[in-house]
């Protein structure tokens, strides 16, 4: 008899999932399902709202991401008004987005993940996480939480809000940065690239030891990479074109616009899930399924163009032979973009653009549609507007990061669990193992699925016929 373990919510992730294991007869694993059960409608509430007001209002999608979904409204808004942004102005928004990066990236590491690989993956799943990790490594918490207090911090001294800055607009920016804020965030680089450096030693170090099976089985698989190149190929998350390449690092398609996704990006749906699949339509679906995100930024970039964070992308090639494909590879590239981003503010802070009070081109509507694409920390992220003569919103469409992970978040867990789960066999910690796959992308299903809840998980085990087999919450 066929079974099926529910994992209930999904814990340590933004927003709220559950997993379904599907069992055979014979108690193997033939299928898993990443199943997103929130749903928001962030597209259709927006319809007759002025595009201007679009970057505050998607920015509310999310507390962990809000500086993404600015810029990409914000870059939307400037097709719409069809001007060039000030240098300044361009300067400074990359800025806020390196500020994104590395804080969102510390979160992601220190917070969500580091717990699993620093504790355990069977210790107790009451002390599994960042209070635990206070307790076994407080030098080590205390460094993670400062280094994405320093992200924070640029976002702030930029926009005078930590969260929900409403500082990018249609044209630019609306200030620049102050001296005062130059100099903070200048004292505070070095620190932040010690922390950084610490811990890309440490999981090095982990790598070659305790976390060997994980990064042969958390989602090692064939897939296409995408994300933006600059001129050169360079590593880029704000501007460029768009870069597609395989798993032999191979480019598949170049200097692709945003503006034409629709003829390369499609958008399937399946009944059990809130979260759409987008693929590479070329290669139809599911097969052209693709990876969006810090290791596919590092993946589709012929390099990064700064020192440090080009000698760490060249460890990690070679530590795999070629080009990384395990998705448990997503933390090790996280924190080599945090590396990249501190470098980047370093190049950017003595630059006189960035306290130039000239940061905003202003204009009339010239264009009734556009399309704005930018680097979130979870992957690339496109916004779609379009509007009337007045410049109201008709219509929108937004391609989430997360999103275009689902199709390689679903072969992730499953490629777990098969590994894992035998017999029945679903000691705790094979199930933080099929939770730690999702976590690997640091998903955000608030922005994916277009409510906010926190419970405990709930796993059942059900029978074909639907009787309940079995069940297990933990508090």
């Amino acid at each position: 008899m066929s079974k099926t373990i529910v994992i209930d919510p999904v814990t340590r992730i933004e927003g709220h999932a559950k997993i379904s294991v599907i069992l055979d007869d014979a108690g193997e694993v033939s299928d898993c399902r990443f199943h997103v059960v929130e749903y928001r409608g962030f597209e259709k509430f927006c319809e007759g709202r002025p595009f201007t007001e679009m970057a505050g209002i998607t920015a509310r999608i999310c507390g962990i991401c809000p500086v993404s979904h600015l810029l990409a409204s914000a870059k939307t808004g400037d097709k719409i008004l069809a001007v060039q942004v000030p240098s300044a102005g361009e300067k400074l928004r990359r800025m806020m987005n390196l500020g994104q990066l590395t804080q969102s990236h510390a979160l992601s590491f220190f917070h969500l993940s580091s717990p699993d690989f620093l504790l355990g993956w069977d210790s107790d799943p009451a002390k599994r996480n960042i209070f635990g990790l206070m307790e076994e490594n407080p030098d080590l918490a205390r460094a993670g939480i400062r280094l994405r207090q320093f992200g924070q911090t640029v976002i702030e001294l930029l926009g005078a809000k930590k969260i929900h800055a409403a500082w990018a607009v249609p044209g630019g920016v609306r200030s620049p940065l102050s001296e005062e804020g130059r100099k903070w965030i200048k004292n505070r680089l070095s620190e932040s690239f010690e922390t950084t450096n610490i811990a890309i030693s440490l999981f090095k170090g982990l790598l070659d030891d305790k976390l060997k099976t994980e990064a042969e089985v958390f989602g090692k698989f064939p897939s296409l990479f995408m994300g933006l190149v600059g001129a050169n190929g360079d590593w880029e998350h704000y501007g460029g074109k768009l870069r597609f390449t395989d798993s032999e690092g191979n480019i598949v398609a170049d200097n692709l616009s945003e503006d034409n996704y629709q003829e390369f990006l499609g958008e399937a749906v399946e009944s059990w899930s809130y979260l759409k699949f987008p693929y590479y339509k070329p290669m139809g679906y599911p097969d052209g399924i693709y990876r969006v995100g810090p290791l596919a930024r590092l993946n589709v970039c012929s390099q990064i163009g700064t020192e440090k964070a080009d000698r760490e992308l060249k460890e990690m090639q070679e530590r795999v032979g070629g080009v990384p494909t395990s998705s448990f590879f997503y933390h090790y590239a996280r924190l080599i973009e945090i590396i990249a981003c501190l470098e980047r503010i370093e190049q950017l802070i003595d630059d006189p653009d960035i306290v130039s009070p000239r940061t905003r081109a202003t204009a009339g509507i010239n264009c009734l549609e556009g399309v704005g694409v930018s680097e979130a920390p979870r992957g690339t992220l496109f916004h779609h507007y379009k509007v009337d003569e007045n410049g109201i919103i008709q219509k929108v469409n937004m391609i989430i990061a997360t999103g275009q992970n689902n199709l390689a978040m679903n072969q992730t867990v499953t490629q777990i669990a098969k590994h894992y789960i035998h017999n029945n066999q679903i000691p705790e910690g094979m199930l933080n193992r099929v939770e730690a796959g999702i976590r690997a992308f640091d998903p955000c299903l608030s922005c994916s699925t277009h409510a906010a809840g926190k419970m405990p998980l709930h796993i059942q085990l059900i029978a074909a016929n639907g009787n309940i087999l079995d069940e297990v919450y933990r508090n």
